[in-house]
């Protein structure tokens, strides 16, 4: 027998019953979301509250198995004598006895009505339809609190006396087209929608009035035409502002509306490719790949345009070449990816160049767009270090070149081939340390040219044997000693005992020609480990090189001229005299610097609660003030509104204490202070009796 034919109508019942519950719930979501974020956010999310009601009731259905459908057979029919199991078995499991049970079971439920169907779930649907009236209460009771209907008598009554109520207020919200927004009614007169928005109002009241203006806080007023009993004006919402609806004639303060302009936010650039700001050329390198991810809140425009700037040569011999590539986009609207390949050779990029590439891109803003440009990437090609520029005689140099910092990159090699030692084979491992021992090797090498040491950076013998110099120790003694009148080159070099470059005895100061020397000593204990192939004893030194490097690069040599004190002549006519015409006194007027947040300060100590201070507050300097310096307050609009509301009600306690807590965080965090030290306490100054009288 077929299990379905016990279970169908069951598992129907219960769907039904699923379904019957979260319906009125569904109805309630998508209707609110309709009425705050348009049709698409209502059936979004009466959809998604929709079919989590249908998952519910899927998952409820698991239960009607063959073990629930016995369990009601057994309970519901005592004439099957606890046997409705047989039903479900295949003969193949079953003895003759059991077979003749199923058949006598199978003819005794043939013979009455079975009905395994639950009950309805009255209580959970009820507690539903309840639930939700009363969300539709409290919606409707919050529509009603804030409708613009709902304003008080004494704010908007007119000349006659009798109030005016508003019937209906309609804002079309047209958003500039490059945002990609459609247009749409607003039923609130307060507001939120994006710079340069058309807002046109449409406004119905009773009874109806001689005129009706729109009052902008800042002033300005702009007034409404009635059309066939319709009021209707516009306005391009530039910026965010506060504004009122005022009738002709009107007697108290209509309340203010808030209309907020959301800002177009610039393009933002993201680097995918390459990881870095300075990339150094590879070996048998042809092209540079670059990728750029954009994205704007409204819209990226399709092209970019890609600025490269090509520096050539060496010391003052730098050429520039620059050159502007298009690039087109791929990806959506608001997030697109620029991406390149640069061909190096047809760049004309070569050996000791710099190749600078910088994105520039634009949003869909009309009409003005705008552009930002990305962080300027480096691709760089190294020259021959051992070619450098001269003519730097005499001077000091504060820091050393850039490449000294290679002796950090020595120092991650050492610790890569110490990790690496158990994967390694003894050859193996010998030849890499004997590499870097070479690369060390270079380095002190390098080095060695800024002492103008015939040493080249060996430490230094200790019995002081090979200081001095004779005609064949290995350097340029010239024996021409006929010098050239004026000219100080030769001067120089016959005179100066200069060994390796004319500038290198003067280039570094005493101090960091010390410095570099200590580093060079521990290069070359680095090297002599390194090529022995014990890098682990070779660690220590070259971590004590990299210390002296950066003492080197941040040495600094100051040199100050000694000058006198430059005291005004003395005139000798007037001495013995006794006369004091024209004498300036010693002491000098000084006024106090008005802060720049001086109107904040004084509006933010009159609104004090104080007894007997006067309750007038300076509100016209601080609005002065605010209009000037918009972007340093978070939130303006509300601060405009609080000066408003104890400007039209100066005695409001609640309106002076909000309108000061809102000054409190515009206010400049003054600077700290050195904090007086407390006095000496009793215990205290017993302890430093007793300290001062021990010998």
């Amino acid at each position: 027998m077929r299990l379905s034919r016990f279970t169908r109508a069951a598992r129907g019942q219960s769907f039904l019953n699923s379904l019957l519950t979260g319906l009125p719930l569904v109805a309630v979501a998508g209707y609110i979301a309709k009425r705050y974020g348009g049709l698409v956010s209502g059936l979004t999310l009466a959809g998604i509250v929709l079919a989590v009601t249908v998952l519910i009731g899927l998952w409820r259905l698991r239960r009607f198995d063959r073990a629930w459908a016995v369990r009601q057979l057994n309970a519901q029919r005592p004439d099957l004598d606890d046997s409705a199991d047989l039903l479900f078995t295949p003969d193949a499991h079953l003895n003759p006895l059991q077979r003749l049970q199923r058949a006598r079971v199978a003819e005794r439920l043939a013979t009455g009505h079975t009905d395994l169907c639950e009950p309805w779930s009255g209580l959970p649907i009820a507690f539903t339809i309840g639930l939700s009236a009363l969300l539709m209460s409290a919606y409707a009771w919050v529509l009603l609190a804030t409708s613009p209907s709902h304003v008080t008598p004494a704010a908007t009554s007119h000349s006659t006396g009798v109030p005016v109520k508003f019937i209906a207020t309609q804002i079309a919200v047209t958003p500039p087209a490059y945002t990609g927004q459609k247009p749409q009614t607003e039923s609130a007169l307060d507001l939120k929608a994006p710079q340069g928005t058309r807002l046109v109002w449409r406004l119905r009241f009773v009874p109806d009035t001689e005129g009706v203006e729109l009052v902008l806080l800042d002033g300005r007023k702009i007034a409404l035409t009635p059309d066939k009993g319709i009021w209707t004006t516009q306005l391009t919402l530039d910026k965010s502002m506060l504004y009122r609806i005022v009738f002709k004639g009107q007697t108290g303060t209509a309340p203010l509306h808030k209309l907020e302009a959301t800002s177009d936010l610039p393009p933002k650039i993201e680097v995918v490719t390459p990881d870095r700001s300075l990339s150094i050329v590879t070996e048998n390198q042809t092209v540079w790949p670059l990728v750029f991810a954009v994205s704007d809140d409204y819209g990226v425009s399709s092209s970019a345009e890609l600025h490269l700037t090509l520096a050539q040569g060496e010391g003052e011999n730098i050429t520039v070449r620059e050159k502007v590539v298009i690039l087109t986009s791929s990806g959506g609207v608001r997030e697109k990816r620029f991406a390149t390949q640069l061909d190096l050779k047809s760049l004309g990029f070569a050996k000791g160049d710099d190749l600078i590439a910088q994105l520039s891109v634009r949003d869909n803003r009309a009409p003005s767009p705008q552009g930002v440009r990305s962080p300027s990437l480096i691709l760089r090609w190294p020259s021959d270090l051992g070619n450098e520029s001269t003519g730097l005689e005499g001077l000091a140099r504060k820091t050393l070149p850039a490449y000294f910092r290679s002796q950090r990159q020595i120092i991650i090699d050492i610790e890569a081939l110490l990790k690496e030692k158990k994967k390694l084979s003894p050859e193996a491992y010998l030849a890499r340390s004997d590499s870097i021992g070479v690369d060390q090797r270079l380095l002190r090498l390098r080095y060695g040219q800024f002492l103008g040491e015939s040493a080249e950076g060996e430490p230094e013998n200790p019995t002081g044997d090979g200081d001095e110099h004779h005609e064949n120790d290995g350097h340029d003694h010239s024996n021409d000693s006929a010098t050239a009148f004026g000219d100080g080159g030769n001067v120089a070099a016959t005179y100066g005992h200069i060994h390796d470059e004319a500038e290198a005895a003067t280039l570094l100061d005493p101090e960091t020609r010390a410095l570099l020397k200590k580093a060079l000593d521990a290069m070359w204990q680095s090297e002599l480990h390194l090529r022995q192939g014990r890098p682990d004893l070779a660690l220590p030194y070259a971590y004590t090189a990299l210390n002296y490097i950066k003492q080197v690069q941040q040495a600094t040599r100051i040199f100050l001229s000694r000058v006198g004190p430059e005291l005004p002549p003395i005139d000798d006519t007037r001495r013995m005299t006794g006369k004091r015409e024209g004498i300036i006194g010693n002491r000098l007027g000084l006024d106090p610097a008005p802060g720049p947040d001086a109107p904040v300060v004084a509006a933010w100590s009159a609104l004090a609660e104080v007894p007997g201070r006067p309750a007038d507050v300076p509100l016209g300097p601080l609005e002065v003030w605010l209009r000037e310096h918009e972007a340093r307050v978070s939130d303006p609009l509300s601060l405009f509104a609080a000066i408003d509301a104890v400007r039209g009600d100066p005695d409001c306690a609640r309106c002076r204490h909000t309108l000061r807590g809102l000054l409190w965080g515009v206010l400049t965090r003054p600077p700290a202070q050195v904090v007086r030290r407390d006095g000496v306490t009793p215990s205290g100054g017993r302890y430093l009796d007793a300290l001062e009288r021990q010998p």
